[in-house]
Parts: C-alpha cells; structure tokens; sequence
C-alpha cells in the first residue's frame, strides 16, 4: 500500500508538470490582460518540435529550446493580431489551437510510433531521497517538474514584489494608467504573450520527450483548455496553480486505480474533468473570487485615446 502511494504521486506529480508550465505562462498573458485561448496548439507545435529536433539531432536540450523558440513564434502571431491589429482575442485564439494542431499533425505524421533513441534521466537530489515517502516521491524527480516549480515561485515573486509585476498587472488593469506613466502597454502585452506561449512550447516539449517519449497525434489531450480553466481556478496567482494542476492529474491518475473496481470506463474518463468543472464553479464563486477579480481589461484591446 505504501509503494501505491509513493507511485500514484510520483506519477501524479510527472503528470501534473505541463499543466503548471502552461498555467504559470497563461497566467502572465492575462495579467497583461490578453487572452490567449491558442494554449493547446502552441502546446502540440511545442511537443511535435521538441521530438523531431531531439530525435534527428539526438540532442534533447536542442529539442526543448526549439519547442519553447516554437511556442514563442506562435503566441506572436496571437500578439500581433490581439495587441497590434486590436482583434478579437477569442477569435485569434481559437484560430491559433486550429492551426497548431493542424501544423503539428502534418509535422509528425512520418514520426508516429517511433520511439524517442535518447532519455531525459530524473534527478536526484543528495542524501534526500533516502526521506520516507517524501523523498521517492519529490527528490528523485523529473528534471521538468522541478523547473515547473522553481518557475511557480518566481512568477509569484515577481508578479507581486517586483517592479516588473507591477507594471504587468497595471497594464492589464488600467493601460491608459500605465501609459501615463511612461509603461509602453504593448510592448508589456507583447511580452506577456511571449512568455506563455514559450511556456506552452515547453510544457508541450515535456509530453513529447519525457511523460510518454514518442509523439502522437493529438497527444495534448485537451491540456491547453484544462490550462485556461486552471488559470482561472488559481485566480491569477501562481502558487495556486501548484494546486490546480496537481489536484486535476491526481484525480486522472486515480481512475487508473479504480478501474478494478467495476466502474464504467467512460465514468471515470469523465471523472478528472467534472471534478475540475466543480472545483472550477467554487473557486469562481467563491468569496476568494470576488476578492481577486479578473484583471479588469483581460481580453479588451487597448486603443490609446480611449477609456
């Protein structure tokens, strides 16, 4: 029973990682006050990448810093038409998952079922995962997850004591602010946009070249809409995120082991989504929600001039 505990949050810990990448960049967009619902095919153009560099080159950082060079690329193209041409950032969103999907099937569809010929090895930490239970499940650990994380109190650190922070959040709560004060609002969305989509690139590269090693068509599952939910449910903040992602793989990691149990497939299928659905529905209503709003201008674009 306890080698059942360890592994279900070790896997669930794996699994949870592209989930917090991606929230942790979606997060900064919409600070900024840009939607970007392009989360999922930044996401597969991410992981499409990161395999074929990897495999043709057999350099696996090569690999990731294409995924996250990819990601960037594509969330300009949702830049440009939200911030530049003042377009509808729904619209522009939508269109972006459709074109990175179709982008990255056509990529890959002559490396489906090929296996990954090098391995991104965990970390050990010295000394700490010899820890009961905690050091199994968080010292010895995938090199990603470990990224995610130091990146999640960095993001909280920087979005609320820094100058940089600041600035992001006052540009998506009151540009016209912003702008007073000399803050060039597009360049600041600009960015903000750039850092999640890099950060989508990477958690797609995380799929592809260490959660199942191969690619696949249509592997991110509908992670990049989890993603914008999750966004949501951590009310902006980064540290919530942690909980979020973890809490939405724990309970698909779950479902493997009630399977003996006689429950119908579909049910617990279904089970990881109407949970996150749930906790989704409290977390907007719920008093922490009216106390940390969305940012006020997220998905409006700013036309100097204007209030």
């Amino acid at each position: 029973m306890e080698g059942l505990i360890v592994a279900v949050v070790h896997r669930t810990l794996v699994a949870g990682t592209p989930l917090l990448l991606g929230t942790l960049g979606e997060i900064v967009a919409e600070r900024a006050g840009v939607l970007n619902l392009g989360v999922e095919g930044m996401m597969a153009v991410g992981a499409v990448s990161a395999f074929t560099t990897t495999f043709v080159t057999g350099n696996i950082m090569l690999g990731i810093l294409v995924a996250v060079l990819m990601g960037t690329l594509l969330s300009l193209i949702h830049a440009f038409v939200s911030v530049t041409l003042k377009g509808n950032q729904v619209v522009s969103g939508l269109a972006l998952v459709m074109f990175g999907l179709g982008l990255s099937g056509l990529w890959g569809k002559s490396f489906i079922g090929t296996p990954l010929p090098v391995r991104i090895h965990d970390i050990s930490i010295p000394l700490l995962p010899n820890i009961p239970y905690l050091g199994p499940m968080l010292f010895h650990q995938d090199p990603f997850l470990y990224a995610a994380l130091i990146m999640g109190v960095i993001f909280w650190f920087g979005l609320t004591h820094t100058r940089w922070g600041i600035v992001i959040r006052s540009v998506g709560e009151n540009p016209a602010a912003s702008e007073s004060q000399g803050i060039s609002v597009s360049v600041v969305q600009y960015v903000s946009v750039m850092v999640g989509g890099a950060l989508a690139g990477l958690a797609g590269a995380h799929l592809s070249l260490s959660y199942s090693r191969a690619w696949a068509e249509g592997m991110t599952v509908g992670r990049g809409w989890i993603v914008i939910a999750l966004t949501i449910f951590a009310l902006w903040n980064p540290l919530r995120a942690y909980i979020g992602a973890f809490l939405f793989d724990g309970i698909f990691v779950l479902q493997y082991l009630l399977q003996p149990l006689g429950i119908p497939p579909n049910i617990l299928g279904m089970l990881p989504y109407l949970i996150t659905l749930i906790v989704l529905v409290w977390a907007v209503i719920g008093k922490d929600a009216r106390r940390h709003a969305a940012p006020a201008m997220l998905g409006e674009a700013y036309i100097r001039g204007e209030t």
